[in-house]
């Protein structure tokens, strides 16, 4: 068998480099501020600096003119295979990899994200679950990530966590939070947390916590995705982006968490994961759900979860139709046709 150390250092090598050609493609597709913050982090990462260091401008600045250059030198390259067990594989074929990488407790990714935006990583496995219909990998400690770094992602019936990710992504929340300290659910929940005098540790707690429900949300869309089948992927590729996309996606979002991650919640009636779960939530979303929000106040103001059990038993059904009636839509003309799901969504907001 071939030395682990050894695997990660030849393997690290190519994923690495898949992830600054996808960089290279999709690094234009944040705002300068989200960009910003992401490089940065991703500065953090590379040089495996704890949260609680202040970065220096300078230094991050220098290293940023670099990684652009790299991203200008590689645009238009093509991803490289994946060498493994005396078997070259695409990078798309993260099954295939995963069966070789098991035995070494290492799980990889490679598939596409919101707007076929492609996302590779290398990690420890920290946890692998089979399932019926789908597979839950945990991921620990990475080794190759790209500038976006989703902490969750489910394509082809598999599950991936990521624990490094999303810990990132809780700082760079909190950070976000810091700038006005606004009095909403985010604030609640970090609070909730001994953000101010042991930070890395308070983030390592509050991902302990959190990750169970990244994991609901996911089942949920698998969930989801077997309710309503192909047709409903292929419509979201379909669509280019627009209101109607966006609410797509708003609207699946919502039927998965009415699946799995709201009954979880229900059952946990955990404070810091409900003002999590809150604080995550999307203007979009906010707005298709006025009554899901209108319980989170009522829980707030009176400590009770009645009004929120029965919003929550009623969005199962409700997110369902309508999932089912913008599939009935057929409009050959693809503007008559955003506009029509648009209107359809707006008028049965819950």
């Amino acid at each position: 068998m071939q030395n682990k150390q050894s695997l990660i250092t030849n393997l690290s090598k190519t994923v690495q480099h898949n992830c600054h050609v996808a960089d290279a493609s999709h690094a234009g597709d944040y705002t300068l501020c989200i960009y910003l913050l992401k490089m940065r982090e991703l500065y953090r990462w590379e040089n495996n600096k704890p949260f609680s260091t202040i970065l220096p401008n300078a230094v991050v600045g220098k290293w940023l003119k670099q990684r652009e250059k790299l991203w200008n030198d590689l645009e238009g390259s093509e991803y490289l295979d994946i060498d493994i067990s005396n078997k070259t594989l695409s990078p798309f074929e993260s099954d295939s990899i995963n069966d070789t990488l098991h035995e070494h407790q290492l799980v990889y990714s490679g598939g596409m994200g919101i707007n076929n935006r492609p996302h590779f990583f290398l990690a420890d496995l920290n946890l692998h679950e089979q399932h019926n219909d789908y597979s839950l990998y945990v991921a620990g400690k990475e080794y190759a990530r790209d500038m976006s770094a989703p902490p969750a992602m489910s394509h082809q019936n598999n599950i991936y966590i990521r624990k490094e990710s999303f810990r990132r992504l809780l700082w760079e929340q909190l950070e976000t939070w810091r700038w006005n300290k606004p009095d909403n659910a985010l604030g609640r929940a970090f609070a909730c947390y001994d953000c101010d005098n042991n930070l890395d540790a308070a983030l390592a707690e509050m991902t302990d916590t959190e990750v169970k429900n990244v994991i609901e949300h996911e089942r949920g869309e698998i969930q989801a995705g077997e309710l309503l089948g192909e047709e409903w992927r292929t419509l979201l590729f379909t669509l280019p982006h627009s209101k109607a996309a966006i609410m797509l996606r708003a609207v699946r979002d919502h039927l998965a968490d009415s699946l799995t991650t709201l009954p979880a919640l229900l059952s946990l009636n955990s404070a810091p994961s409900w003002h999590f779960y809150f604080g995550n939530l999307n203007n979009m979303r906010k707005d298709l759900y006025p009554s899901l929000i209108k319980g989170y106040d009522e829980w707030i103001e009176a400590g009770s979860l009645s009004k929120m059990t029965e919003i929550v038993e009623h969005g199962k059904e409700h997110w369902l139709a309508l999932c089912q009636e913008i599939l009935k839509i057929n409009e050959p003309d693809l503007k008559s046709q955003q506009s029509e799901i648009q209107n359809l969504i707006e008028n049965n907001r819950l």
